[in-house]
Formats: structure tokens, sequence, C-alpha cells
């Protein structure tokens, strides 16, 4: 059995007065993929924007609980932030290149963040990203071109690109294929198999065939309320929980 990457006890979180997030507690495999699914505003990316501390980040939000990355709370005294955000990568619904930058500056940009800046330690790290998240190939003769030239699948790649740079242990992605098509989505999904011999991923989906095709473990919320969580085989075909087989089946949501 594989190490826990996250342990996430008794989470609460709030948009101001606007209880969000109610007592989720649930434990992510290391090198694994977690999938989280459910209806549209029940907490699915409030969830895992408190995973790398981006939540807060928003005027009167609030948390409390306790969220454990490799054993240390990332709510404790004295832990940095921008520390967790290395640590904890994100990738967004929406393909989010720096327009202004170019293919090699997107993905170098991290890096010159945290102080590299040999030209040959770049080089090796940006091909070796793009390499990893299946984009080298389609990329390299292009590197210095504006990452917003790209299709809507290679910035997403691009955007994986540029998350993995920094060499997160996690890397949570919030509807990554929401805005592509099939071609590109069957991309991204190939990738996160390969990717999570490396790392651990945690991905927000509304599409249940996608949950059950690249997923290890998948999680149920519900009005903010983690309704079930278990072996992704297990919420599919044997859910514990009425409410998730409805869901699953199409009864609602």
């Amino acid at each position: 059995m594989s190490k826990p990457i996250l342990e996430i006890e008794r989470l609460n979180a709030w948009f101001g007065a606007h209880h969000v997030l109610k007592d989720i507690s649930l434990t992510a495999e290391s090198q694994q993929i977690t999938a989280l699914i459910g209806p549209s505003g029940c907490g699915k990316s409030t969830f895992i924007r408190c995973l790398n501390r981006l939540h807060e980040v928003v005027p009167e939000a609030a948390v409390s609980g306790s969220v454990k990355l490799s054993g240390t709370d990332i709510y404790g005294p004295g832990v940095d932030p921008v520390m967790i955000r290395r640590r904890v990568g994100m990738v967004f619904q929406k393909p989010n290149p720096f327009p202004t930058m170019s293919v090699y500056d997107n993905v170098a940009a991290g890096l010159r963040l945290s102080g590299t800046r040999r030209r040959a330690v770049l080089d090796e790290r940006v091909e070796q990203t793009l390499r990893q998240a299946a984009l080298w190939d389609e990329v390299k003769e292009m590197l210095h071109k504006s990452g917003a030239s790209l299709s809507g699948g290679q910035q997403q790649r691009l955007c994986i690109a540029r998350a993995l740079a920094v060499e997160p242990e996690v890397l949570l992605l919030d509807e990554p294929c929401s805005a592509l098509d099939p071609i590109a989505t069957a991309k991204i999904e190939e990738l996160l198999l390969t990717l999570k011999k490396t790392y651990s991923v945690l991905i927000v989906t509304h599409n249940m065939q996608q949950a059950a095709r690249v997923s290890d473990f998948t999680g149920f919320f519900l009005l903010g309320e983690l309704v079930e969580f278990g072996e992704t085989g297990q919420i599919f075909t044997n859910p514990k929980d009425r409410r998730t087989e409805d869901y699953i089946t199409g009864r609602f949501g």
C-alpha cells in the first residue's frame, strides 16, 4: 500500500458567512489519482484550493481543520503558503498560459522565481518538463513563440508543464478538460496516467466516465459534504450511499 501524501481532517471552509465545506476528512495516497465528483456548487473546487492555501487569498475566506502534506500541517504556525504552493501545483479549468510569455518562459517562470538563473539548467529543465507533459515534440521548434499561440489542448499541457517545472509533490487539476475537445481530453488523460508514476494527482471532474477511466480513488461531494470516498471501482459499481448511486446513475445533478 502506498503512503498517504495528504491527510485531511475536519476541514471546513467559508466565504464570509457562507459555509462552503463541512467537516471534510479524507486521505489521498501517494502516486495515485484521486477524482472528486459531484454537481456544480458542491464545494469540489473550494476543497482543492484549500489544499495549496489558494482559498485564503479570496477576501473574507476562512478555513479550519487540518491538512497534512507528507505529515506537515500546511496551516500550522510559521508555514509559508508560497512554499506550499510550490509543493502542491495547480492547473485550472481554462488553460491560462502567461500570454505575454513564450512557451519556454511559461515553463521557466517558476524556476526563475525560485532563484534558478543558469541558462543550461533552465534549458534542461524546460525540455525535461515539456517531455513529461507530452508536449516537447509538438513545440520544440516554437519555444520562443507565445504560449497563447498554441491550441487549447497544447495550452493545457503547457500549464501542466509549468506546474511540474518546480517539482511539486502533488498536482491539483480543476476540471482540466472541460474546455477541450475529445482528442485533447484523451491526451490529458493519457498524460495523467503517466504522471502518477511520479506525482500524486487530485482531479476535479464533472465527467464521470473520466473519473472512472483515470482515477484510483473517488470522492463524491454534495452540498459541501463528502458523502462517500473509496476505491473508484467500488464507488462506481457498489456505492454505499444511495445519494452516490443516484448521482452516478444520472437521477440528479
